[in-house]
């Protein structure tokens, strides 16, 4: 486990996308740029004159740092290493311009842009060039440590800012992913139980079109209907997808509407729905979820069930909870249907969420029970 973690570790990737160029860039490489020739300017204390273009080595890759954080950090230290080596090498005296602390900048960009392996190589020219400049600096015992301490704290800062912007990026796909799976619940839950219903008014009025063509007019009025509402809810979703405030304010389907899934006794299978107790203060989310449990039970047994007659849809609310349960006479027996379906694994899921219970299963020799059990103020989880 430690082996394949720290492999995975070794072989991570830079981050997608890094900022472009801009010019914040351009101004901080000028601003350290002018400030070198400040110093060399009014300071006593620097280097000779020659030593002092290392800064142009230092600051310009600054430019670079976050497309190439390698190859800045390399072009940066590695001047700096064989700068200080000369230092020590020649006795050289006088300090550096302080500009060339823009190495804390790369050092971050190093561990907040570059791939892990640029990282850890990075690092090993950096950890090169400390004791050098160290002893170049005659610098004491405490100054190094503050030193080793400070770039350390400049790449844990950079690992830091890049773990926190990949968790949320993970947050964002995850949030984007149950928006795509509700998305899809919804449009399967609306579009599904109206085309079924649409394919079976369709299928009957063929029967009878020949015989009884007065009831087949009446099929193809339920069809329009069908399609106007089919049409109406897609246009609403799609509303919903386009509009820039929050998806929350769109209006949701709710117990009330689940006596439009209600049947006259011309229509086959014939819908009955039953409301009792109260749903006054009951959740939006329990309320929608109520209508969508109804509505893809009954597009279930309509798609599903053989020789079925009638559908019986009960709602019933109490103190603390609503209980939903939707009946058919259908055949459940081989060729039926199981409890394993797509459509019931999205209203267990629904169920589930709000802190309910869901059961669906064949109900004595015949028929089909659908069975769910919500919490009054239920909220998604």
């Amino acid at each position: 486990m430690a082996a394949h973690a720290l492999h995975a570790m070794w072989a991570e990737p830079r981050p997608t996308h890094p900022p472009n160029r801009g010019p914040r860039d351009w101004t901080l490489v000028a601003v350290l740029i002018s400030w070198s020739l400040v110093e060399a300017v009014f300071r006593q204390d620097l280097a000779p004159r020659p030593l002092l273009l290392t800064v142009l080595a230092v600051v310009g890759p600054l430019l670079w740092r976050r497309t190439h954080p390698l190859v800045a950090v390399a072009v940066a230290f590695g001047t700096l290493t064989l700068v200080d080596i000369a230092r020590v090498l020649t006795g050289s005296q006088g300090a550096l311009p302080s500009s060339i602390s823009a190495t804390l900048i790369l050092t971050y960009a190093l561990f907040r842009w570059g791939s892990a392996r640029e990282a850890a190589s990075g690092l090993g020219l950096i950890l090169l060039w400390l004791p050098i400049t160290t002893v170049a600096e005659g610098a004491g015992l405490w100054e190094a440590v503050a030193g080793y301490a400070i770039f350390l704290f400049a790449a844990a800062l950079g690992a830091v800012i890049r773990y926190r912007e990949r968790i949320r990026i993970r947050d964002i796909d995850q949030a984007k992913s149950h928006e795509r799976e509700q998305l899809a619940r919804e449009l399967h839950d609306t579009v599904a139980h109206h085309v079924s219903g649409i394919a079976i008014q369709a299928q009957a009025g063929r029967a009878i079109a020949a015989s009884h063509p007065e009831r087949a007019i009446e099929a193809l009025a339920v069809i329009e209907d069908a399609a106007t509402q089919t049409l109406t809810e897609l246009r609403a979703i799609v509303g919903v997808l386009r509009a820039s405030q929050d998806t929350e304010l769109a209006p949701q389907p709710g117990v009330a509407e689940v006596e439009q899934l209600a049947t006259d006794g011309r229509t086959r299978p014939r819908v009955e729905v039953t409301l009792s107790g109260e749903f006054d203060d009951l959740s939006p989310a329990v309320g929608a979820a109520i209508y969508r449990l109804a509505q893809e039970s009954t597009t279930n047994a309509r798609r599903h069930a053989r020789h079925v007659t009638r559908i019986t849809v009960t709602v019933t609310g109490d103190a603390d909870r609503v209980r939903v349960t939707i009946d058919d006479d259908g055949s459940s027996g081989a060729g039926g249907r199981t409890a394993a379906g797509f459509g019931l694994v999205g209203m267990r899921e629904r169920a589930s969420l709000l802190g309910g219970s869901f059961d669906a299963g064949p109900a004595g020799e015949q028929g089909w029970r659908v069975e769910a059990v919500l919490p009054r103020t239920g909220t998604p989880r």
